[in-house]
């Protein structure tokens, strides 16, 4: 935890402790100890000292289960050992008890977003979003879960309203071309990508999409650019390479694909879509040389991309293709 979250956190136990002396009861509480045992979890976990502040945690939380700060400190330290389970549960027990802690409800998006728990990654941001309205990456987290879950028009409202509030970030302007992509606004889209281009110029994940975006609208020469800036600079982005495959097959310069396509199999030999396009740069030579040796190759690596992905996308295409080639052999 950072040292403004722990300062923040023992300032709130100072508080809550003159609180419980105020009411009268300030003895109770420490014959019971849940405050006791948090503010020396606090400071084992200071220090360093993960193990020790988790125990006293939970013995503080048995002593008293409402005790939304002890599950909040709980969480944060699971999230900081990437035990991701753990601080989900914690976190949505100091929600359960508190209704109104921001950072709960945002860490509580954060984690299930690296659960790949996206649907309910996007109530826990939206939620951060209602407690501050102000708060950008809460919006960017929500806009990020709901694209996840393919819901465009969620995703849509709270990318527009983090680039309200900050329009200067590269990362909302890329999962707005995200959104926009998805939604085959191909212009809308490139907008976006340029935009956050912009912003942040060296970013190979943007470059990418936005050479995608280009293909997709038969801008090939400026993808080709794109993506050769970055293989360049990443000669191990074997998507990079994928998609230059592609682009050098919608070019004509079948060689090229082929040569591309093969540096993206040789990165990932699991890239089922490089296998599927190289299969049809090799059926199209084949087809062009009449060449029957070539014509198995294409269908090889066809049936290469089915056993790696059995369930992609035009499958059924893919099998009728491997049927009516293999019968002309």
């Amino acid at each position: 935890m950072s040292d403004s979250g722990t300062g923040l956190r023992t300032g709130i136990y100072l508080l809550v402790t003159a609180l419980f002396v105020l009411a009268g009861c300030g003895e109770q509480q420490k014959k019971s100890g849940p405050i006791d045992l948090y503010v020396d979890a606090v400071m084992h976990n200071e220090v360093g000292e993960s193990a020790e502040a988790i125990e006293k945690l939970q013995k503080s939380v048995e002593l008293n289960e409402k005790f939304s700060l002890a599950h909040s400190l709980l969480g944060d330290i699971y999230r900081q050992l990437e035990d991701y389970p753990s601080s989900e549960a914690s976190y949505e027990k100091a929600t359960e008890f508190n209704l109104w802690s921001f950072s709960d409800y945002f860490y509580l998006g954060q984690v299930r977003y690296v659960m790949e728990k996206f649907p309910k990654a996007a109530q826990a941001y939206s939620r951060a979003c209602e407690l501050k309205p102000q708060h950008v990456h809460a919006h960017i987290g929500a806009a990020k879960s709901y694209y996840k879950t393919a819901d465009y028009g969620e995703a849509l409202k709270y990318g527009r309203r983090a680039e309200e509030i900050d329009p200067e970030i590269s990362e909302i302007q890329k999962i707005l071309g995200d959104i926009f992509e998805s939604s085959k606004d191909h212009e809308q889209a490139i907008a976006s990508y340029k935009r956050a281009l912009e912003l942040d110029s060296d970013n190979f994940a943007i470059m990418t999409s936005l050479a995608v975006a280009y293909l997709r609208t038969n801008r090939n020469e400026p993808a080709r650019e794109l993506l050769t800036s970055v293989v360049q600079l990443q000669p191990h982005n074997n998507t990079a390479y994928q998609h230059l495959g592609y682009c050098y097959l919608r070019l004509g310069d079948i060689e090229k694909s082929i040569e591309n396509y093969d540096r993206a199999t040789e990165i990932d030999k699991n890239d089922w879509q490089a296998y599927r396009g190289r299969g049809v740069a090799y059926m199209i030579k084949a087809i062009k040389t009449q060449d029957d040796q070539l014509r198995e190759l294409a269908i090889q690596q066809w049936r290469s991309s089915l056993d790696i992905n059995p369930d992609q996308p035009r499958r059924q295409k893919l099998l009728r293709l491997i049927d009516k080639y293999a019968k002309q052999g």
